[in-house]
């Protein structure tokens, strides 16, 4: 095999360990902190969620949401959007929805 030959199919190897171990760890459970990290940046950046005020907490994947937020619609998104982050299990929404002044 000449040099050319021989550092392309080094290469490749090198490009397929990388895609196997990708793959491999794609199927690995989430750990707490990556979901909690995945559902705050979903409800962020959520139009109607605006997630400032909802503090996001889980263990073993069931998800607890609690924070005041301005509408029911809001309450019920947030939830919605936990439950679909991977790894999660179970939502339990104790989001409370406060009246302002202006309601």
């Amino acid at each position: 095999m000449g040099l050319k030959t021989m550092n392309k199919f080094i290469g490749s190897l090198l490009v397929l360990s990388a895609m196997f171990c990708l793959i491999l760890r794609a199927d690995q459970p989430k750990t707490d902190d990556v979901i909690v990290d995945q559902v705050r940046i979903k409800l962020t950046s959520d139009p109607i969620v605006k997630g400032g005020t909802i503090e996001v907490n889980s263990q073993q994947g069931i998800v607890t949401l609690t924070g005041p937020v301005g509408t029911k619609k809001q309450k019920d998104r947030a939830a919605s959007i936990a439950k679909k982050v991977k790894g999660v299990k179970q939502v339990q929404n104790d989001i409370v929805v406060q009246k302002t002044q202006n309601q």
